[in-house]
């Protein structure tokens, strides 16, 4: 790898400048990828662009791409199949028996995200589906939606006691206790961080005041209003990336909730166990002295039940159980519509490949995603923005936390994957803290990795790149950039606010009991000021939309 200084910020740069600037998010991630080849080349423009094509073709090869690039298209699938029978519509009939306003749905959308804790892909599926029809039925605007889902994915997911973040996050903070010579139990190290992720857990709050009261700033106080008052859902000349009644027509009638109910459930529990499965059978792949669960001569052949279910998530293949969860998922709503004659088997060959071509724009997405990190990583962004964060200076220790907190921000902005900046300053985090602590794991060491994990999981959230936006976008039928630009205000926000914190952290603050309630505060004045102001300034007044009713 070249050391190309300041100009290894171009790629990412690049990609984002032009997504945002002229809307076309696959040129944009094109070009940032094609200019960290001519980086790497010379400036060579065919070598360049040969070598740009190189990385596309590695992103569709890699297995865990190729396993969510598959994964990806049976939802469509399955998608497709469940909205073709009228599934979808009957429950949000009589989920729409009961939620009647605006502010209904989106309380129960943050609701489904939260409770939707094991894991951000899963999470963003089910609540973009499950809540769309209801949220288009009560006028909330698919941007807000969009938010919802995208801000209950990995903030809710990077917090969770269970889901298929923990093992890799638990591995990264042992990774940095090994790499210190320091012995530590990674999961305590994990408990006790946390406390000190505000970002992530302020992110869940701001919504839920937001969808509560109606209070908007920003892009999203003109997206919630026009959809309120307009009844349009999508701005006009919005391109959304799933578009399921242009691609799949109208629904069947006579619908039932339970063409959607059972597909959905058993998605959830496949996907479950496919992560309970993974998990022990690498458990027992390590014991036995393998690296991988698939290097075991028969992995079904044995007996996993000494593996508790935490241990097994520990270690899971999230992209290999959700391929198994989508896929029987696929198989159970086409035995119960073909089985039924809801559908003969031509209707659901040509509902499947209708299904599959609605992700077809967001795969792309996906691919060029892929492609720019690794172009990213190729000139050299990720090292240069830490080695900037962590130029050796003195008396840093209690500064480590923002020092961090906002390096892991950027890095995770500029290269959309929050895992991939997990991997380098996670263990990093853990080394610097350890190092300013004389080796003692104390709070300055729990909150580097709280405020390093908490900045990685920002970029995941709300850039542009990222996967996760990317997909929130999709499952949520809302414009990709028009979801990013209505988003950011808001995750801007809570990032100032988690670094106050971190700057009373290194101003001697350190009890997060203290720090928590006092993030909350100040995001409530920071909520109502800005509201005020954004609402003063486009004449709504405090920046409220009003609260549709569903009239019967």
């Amino acid at each position: 790898m070249s050391d190309f200084g300041v100009l290894s910020l171009l790629p990412p740069l690049v990609a984002i400048g032009l997504a945002i600037w002229t809307k076309r998010v696959v040129l944009a991630l094109f070009a940032g990828a094609w200019i960290g080849g001519l980086m790497v080349e010379g400036w060579n423009p065919i070598t360049g662009t040969t070598q740009t094509l190189e990385w596309v073709v590695g992103s569709v090869t890699d297995d865990w791409n190729a396993r969510i690039l598959v994964f990806d298209f049976l939802i469509g699938a399955g998608v497709g199949l469940i909205y073709k029978s009228g599934g979808v519509h009957a429950l949000a009939k009589v989920l729409g028996s009961r939620v009647k306003t605006s502010r209904g749905a989106s309380i129960l959308g943050w609701l489904m995200g939260v409770l939707v804790f094991f894991d951000d892909y899963t999470n963003t599926i089910i609540v973009g589906n499950t809540m769309r029809p209801i949220t288009d039925r009560t006028r909330v605007s698919r941007e807000m939606l969009a938010y919802i889902d995208d801000s209950t994915a990995a903030p809710v997911a990077g917090l969770a006691l269970i889901s298929t973040w923990i093992g890799y996050e638990l591995a990264m903070i042992g990774k940095g206790f090994d790499g210190a010579k320091v012995a530590y139990n990674s999961y305590d190290a994990w408990l006790s961080s946390l406390p000190f992720r505000f970002y992530s857990i302020l992110a869940i709050i701001l919504v839920f005041i937001v969808a509560y009261t109606h209070r908007h700033y920003g892009k999203m106080l003109h997206a919630e209003y026009r959809a309120r008052t307009t009844g349009k859902v999508l701005r006009d000349g919005a391109k959304p990336l799933m578009t399921t009644e242009t691609d799949l027509g109208a629904p069947q009638p006579n619908g039932s909730p339970w063409d959607f109910i059972i597909p959905i459930i058993t998605l959830v529990v496949v996907s479950l166990l496919g992560l309970w499965y993974t998990g022990a059978a690498n458990l027992y792949a390590y014991d036995q002295g393998l690296d991988w669960w698939t290097e075991l001569d028969n992995p079904f052949g044995v007996n996993f039940t000494q593996y508790s279910f935490v241990d097994a998530f520990r270690e899971a293949d999230a992209a290999t159980a959700l391929l198994w969860g989508s896929f029987v998922m696929v198989l159970v709503a086409s035995i119960m519509l073909v089985g039924r004659k809801r559908m003969t088997v031509e209707q659901w060959e040509d509902t499947v490949v209708r299904g599959m071509k609605q992700m077809l724009f967001a795969n792309t997405i996906l691919v060029l995603a892929w492609t720019l990190g690794t172009a990213a990583d190729a000139v050299g962004t990720g090292s240069y923005v830490i080695n900037l964060a962590t130029s050796p200076e003195k008396n840093l220790g209690p500064w480590m936390p923002l020092i961090m907190f906002l390096a892991a921000m950027f890095v995770a902005f500029t290269t959309g994957t929050s895992w991939g900046t997990f991997s380098v300053m996670v263990p990093l985090g853990v080394q610097l803290g350890l190092a300013f602590t004389g080796g003692q794991v104390n709070e300055i060491v729990f909150a580097t990795i709280g405020a390093t994990f908490t900045g990685a999981i920002f970029g995941d959230h709300c850039s542009p790149i990222s996967d996760t936006t990317i997909m929130s976008s999709m499952f949520s039928g809302s414009d990709h950039i028009d979801h990013v630009t209505t988003q950011i205000p808001y995750a801007l926000t809570v990032a100032t606010i988690g670094a106050i914190l971190y700057i009373l952290f290194g101003l001697g603050v350190r009890n997060w009991v203290i720090l928590l309630p006092l993030g909350i505060v100040l995001l409530v004045v920071a909520w109502y000021v800005l509201s005020e102001w954004y609402g003063k300034k486009y004449g709504i007044p405090h920046g409220k939309v009003p609260i549709y009713v569903v009239e019967e």
